[in-house]
């Protein structure tokens, strides 16, 4: 079968309230402004204004917020034909302070999680190039066992899998079993996306790279991102061995929100492109400093995929 769609992103669509106020706390945060949300929605989004077929399957509210969410993402053109909106429960929102580092949130969930198989057809699978999801996502029924359902169908079809390992204990409290899922996830053999805050939280401690290399190739992946902020990227792929790229310098960062959403869309776009891993890590450590460099989504005054482009 033809493949049509390059990216499935499954998971949380939610509006962030991102605050006015940088570097500061919640409780000191005076106002906040309206953005489209959710690290698959971002993935998507990205992905779409990089030129790439993406459908979001998500489900939202029936109610003014998830109006503007399907709005926005076919604004984007995004394909939303995997949408589900409920009219008995509300758009999922997250309030986030605007930071140059790691944001605060306080998380309101509601539809986000209200993910059924009936949004994932066997048909949309096989038309596609990857299928990615997030721990975020995976924290809650029914989307966690739609979305492991999925991505073994989707293995099973050829389709490679993809998650951002986006740990969060105020998102999921029940470490051993977010670990026990995640294993499930990773015997599909995913490329992998996390942070050093990630995999803190995870563990509840500080791990070595030795350590984290070690663990996630144990459970079934093959190639591991490890994002170290100022610290660069290191890579870890069961065939060509350990990466390191230095972090590339950002002027004049705005909100690091969605950062490393613009980061892994980069990397899957390279990916994509059948891009050496040196190339891959470039691509979307540029489209990372972009976002760094603007609040909300990325700028719509340049061609991000020429911006992007790396010479022969």
């Amino acid at each position: 079968m033809k493949k049509s769609i390059d990216i499935i992103c499954v998971g949380e669509v939610l509006i962030d309230f991102i605050g006015h106020q940088i570097n500061t706390s919640i409780n000191r945060t005076k106002d906040f402004h309206r953005f489209l949300g959710g690290s698959p929605t971002n993935v998507a989004v990205n992905a779409a204004r990089l030129g790439l077929k993406s459908v979001l399957v998500a489900t939202c509210g029936e109610d003014g917020l998830g109006e503007y969410i399907v709005r926005k993402l076919k604004a984007n053109n995004v394909i939303t034909t995997q949408i589900k909106k409920l009219d008995n429960v509300p758009t999922s929102v997250i309030f986030v302070s605007k930071s140059t580092g790691t944001p605060d949130f306080i998380p309101y969930r509601e539809a986000d999680c209200i993910i059924e198989p009936s949004q994932i057809s066997n048909e949309i699978l096989e038309s596609a190039k990857v299928y990615h999801t997030t721990c975020f996502a995976l924290s809650k029924n029914p989307a966690r066992t739609t979305i492991l359902e999925g991505a073994k169908k989707a293995k099973a079809l050829g389709v490679k899998t993809s998650i951002d390992i986006n740990f969060s204990e105020r998102i999921w409290c029940d470490r051993e079993e977010a670990k026990l899922v995640l294993k499930e996830y990773l015997s599909t053999d995913p490329l992998v996306k996390l942070s050093e805050d990630d995999c803190y939280r995870l563990f509840a401690e500080s791990k070595t790279e030795d350590f984290i290399f070690e663990y996630f190739h144990g459970l079934g992946a093959s190639t591991i991102c490890l994002t170290k902020g100022k610290d660069g990227v290191v890579l870890s792929d069961k065939v060509l061995g350990i990466y390191h790229q230095k972090a590339l310098p950002v002027d004049d960062i705005k909100d690091a929100t969605g950062a490393g959403d613009a980061f892994w869309t980069g990397f899957l776009y390279a990916q994509l492109l059948n891009k050496n891993f040196e190339d891959t890590i470039t691509i979307a450590q540029r489209l990372a400093v972009l976002k760094l460099q603007n609040v909300g989504r990325l700028p719509d005054n340049i061609d991000i995929s020429k911006f992007l482009e790396i010479g022969e």
